[in-house]
């Protein structure tokens, strides 16, 4: 006796394909093996996600979270403004570690529920949703993962970041100030804030100096790796032959320290104050009064601040500047004694370069640290500096820099 199987329906037909002109024309079969792939890479990240909960300090977190939440509730809790609001800060930066995580773990389990209800029901309608979801969750937990690099003492601090235009006059002037937008793009792609501490124009264009400060959770601990002398390589636009110029331009990125997270005394007898007029960006209070400071510590670190109201307020700002450079830079060197911190800086010169970024005769951007590079300059400027922050953490980490 013959048995016959009927199959009906608009999606089907006897050659095993749904309907081209709905569907297009892949196969059952096929489909089903590109669930599988998508199921056996879920099932790959998963110990790399729960590893991530660890690396996080997850219990910790919430154990923290619970006494924050504690202090909060206190009687009293908002009579020291300054101190609470800190807490504030802490409290919504551990509850944002945790929704995260818990987000993770939330798109994980829906994936592998699309690849069992898809394999169930013979429906690739959801393979695109899953292709662009499994992609999202892998770039989310590569963005968690360089977060855990950062163990440094002082990478969860805000960045005080300097710039300082190398010999050229004009040109490189100019290029500080490209820099500048640069970075300043970079912080507000990442929800980061900033604020002008102190900003010197150029003599014809571009920028002289400037500090800023940029705020935010780990802004020092992606920074970092900025600090150093870039090059610039470009026709200049200052130049009536278009002659090809090479500029230079030195960022510093130092940690804000806080007042009372070091035992660090700077006394007045340390450092000469003086005074003048704001020039620059800076409203109508500008160029008025002499409320601009400048600090030289004996050492020869100078600061300046110019952007705030008073004098008092400028002074303070610049106090706040010279500590965390001081800090820092008898954390790094591991120095007892800071009157032996001189000379740290890299002359802003040839061969000194920790980047290098050709405009002609081709286009290139490549660290000479890590190796990494790319020919979009244009997106490199306008702050997309990912892929270096990256390169330069996982060098950090694993100790493989380029050899020069």
């Amino acid at each position: 006796m013959k048995k016959i199987l009927i199959m009906h329906g608009p999606n089907i037909n006897l050659t095993g394909k749904r309907e081209p002109n709905q569907y297009g024309t892949t196969s059952y079969a096929q489909m089903n093996i590109e669930f599988d792939v998508y199921k056996q890479k879920l099932n790959d990240s998963r110990p790399a996600l729960e590893g991530l909960a660890d690396s996080l300090n997850l219990e910790g977190l919430k154990n923290e979270l619970e006494r924050l939440h504690a202090m909060q509730e206190a009687p009293g809790f908002w009579d020291d403004p300054e101190k609470s609001q800190k807490i504030v800060v802490k409290t919504k930066q551990a509850e944002n570690k945790i929704e995260r995580y818990e987000n993770m773990v939330t798109s994980w389990d829906d994936l592998m529920t699309i690849c069992e209800m898809a394999a169930e029901e013979d429906d690739d309608s959801m393979l695109d949703e899953l292709k662009e979801g499994f992609a999202n969750l892998a770039t989310e937990m590569e963005s968690c993962r360089l977060e855990t690099l950062l163990t440094g003492k002082y990478d969860k601090n805000n960045a005080i970041m300097g710039f300082q235009a190398g010999a050229g006059g004009t040109e490189a002037q100019d290029w500080c100030q490209m820099l500048y937008r640069m970075y300043t793009r970079w912080a507000e792609r990442h929800g980061f804030t900033y604020k002008i501490m102190d900003y010197q124009e150029g003599d014809e264009a571009g920028l002289k100096s400037a500090s800023i400060m940029i705020e935010g959770e780990n802004a020092y601990g992606f920074l970092k790796g900025e600090n150093g002398v870039h090059r610039l390589v470009r026709v200049s636009p200052f130049d009536a032959n278009a002659r090809r110029q090479t500029s230079f331009s030195a960022i510093e990125v130092i940690p804000e320290i806080e007042d009372d997270s070091e035992d660090f005394e700077i006394r007045p007898e340390d450092y000469e104050m003086q005074v003048f007029r704001s020039s620059g960006a800076g409203g109508q209070h500008i160029n008025k009064t002499s409320s601009a400071v400048r600090l030289i510590h004996k050492s020869g670190i100078v600061v300046s601040c110019q952007t705030e109201r008073s004098q008092f307020q400028n002074k303070e700002t610049c106090l706040r500047m010279l500590r965390s450079k001081l800090v820092e830079i008898r954390e790094r060197e591991h120095l007892a004694n800071i009157a032996d911190i001189k000379g740290v800086q890299q002359k802003i010169e040839w061969g000194s370069q920790i980047r290098n970024y050709v405009f002609m005769p081709y286009t290139l951007v490549k660290d000479t640290r890590t190796g990494c590079e790319t020919s979009n300059v244009n997106a490199v400027m306008d702050g997309a500096l990912d892929p270096f922050i990256e390169s330069y953490l996982n060098c950090l980490a694993t100790g493989n820099w380029v050899q020069k």
